[in-house]
């Protein structure tokens, strides 16, 4: 197989495919292949990127319709003689095909020093040579190997420019800070992304030039539920639980926010359930301005007391003056 690349590249042998493959089929082991052999993956070996390459221009033809079907006819002709000789093979018909003026050029297979290069020229991959010069361009398309004399007439595929999408979930902290992320995509590229703070989801975040030949690639961001905090528009929820004596004192308790511990003070007599705000703590918006965070207060009893706060419970039910059910006699 290798003596047969240098004149011809089977892309269906470098894809692991049968030439009735499907296109999900293709585009299945497209992934899988890339994946294999990305030079991210294997640095410094030069046969996986050579091997990269090969499965990159493999796939660039048999995902495309119009230029797999063209491969395939051209195929046909790979074992015969042509190229740097004067010799002919048997006639075999080219194909009828209908080009507009705009999207044909001729082309001389003598010129050409194999038949990879002269695939390459055909179905649109690597580098083009223009024979546009030629005088006979609207000849009936011929026998691409008869003789030096002769012409062939084709359709050049234009380059396909194609958005993609990606899907990313973030944890809340990621999320709200921004900042460098590497993400890595089913084509297998990796790529270091400058992602803005304040994210959601449901966003989209568009990637210039990250898509199929120079298209954009869209992001579509996920934020993961926090066990904490909960996100309404520009406002963020959480709860804090406090103990009896501090609901009944008041005074400053540590509460979480997504910059850290902060300083809240508690009323005296706060009721569980009671929600107090903190100003300015919320998630940015997206004009930049950020909501506040509301904290709950949650009353919680200790299950397990010492014999000395035992007493001194028994002691305060004893004097004090409070009867929270005197409403219901």
């Amino acid at each position: 197989m290798q003596q047969n690349l240098r004149n011809f590249r089977d892309y269906y042998e470098i894809l692991g495919v049968s030439k009735d493959a499907s296109s999900e089929d293709i585009k299945k082991n497209y992934r899988r292949l890339a994946r294999q052999y990305h030079p991210d993956l294997n640095p410094g070996n030069k046969e996986a990127e050579e091997k990269f390459k090969a499965i990159g221009e493999a796939y660039e033809v048999l995902s495309d319709n119009t230029r797999r079907s063209q491969y395939d006819r051209i195929g046909s002709f790979w074992k015969q003689k042509g190229f740097n000789n004067k010799q002919s093979p048997k006639n075999k018909p080219w194909g009828n095909r209908t080009s507009s003026p705009s999207e044909t050029s001729d082309v001389d297979p003598s010129e050409f020093s194999d038949f990879e290069s002269f695939i390459n020229q055909v179905v649109g991959v690597g580098t083009r040579k223009d024979t546009r010069n030629s005088t006979n361009a609207n000849s009936a398309p011929k026998d691409p190997f008869r003789t030096s004399k002769s012409k062939v007439q084709y359709t050049v595929p234009r380059s396909t420019r194609r958005d993609i999408e990606a899907r990313l979930t973030l944890p809340l902290e990621k999320a709200y800070q921004g900042g460098l992320e590497r993400i890595r995509l089913e084509d297998g590229r990796s790529l270091e992304v400058n992602m803005p703070p304040g994210m959601v989801t449901g966003q989209t975040i568009r990637l210039r030039e990250q898509g199929i030949g120079g298209g954009s690639l869209y992001l579509k961001i996920t934020v993961n539920p926090h066990p904490i905090f909960k996100i309404e528009g520009a406002d963020i929820y959480c709860q804090i639980p406090i103990t009896p004596s501090e609901a009944v004192l008041g005074g400053q308790v540590e509460a979480p926010t997504l910059d850290g511990l902060v300083k809240m003070s508690i009323p005296p007599g706060v009721r569980s359930g009671q929600r107090l705000r903190l100003s300015g703590k919320g998630y940015p918006s997206d004009r930049g301005q950020r909501g506040d965070q509301l904290v709950e207060i949650q009353i919680v009893t200790p299950k397990n007391i010492s014999i000395e706060e035992k007493e001194l419970y028994e002691k305060i039910r004893n004097i004090e003056t409070f009867k929270p059910r005197a409403d219901l006699l």
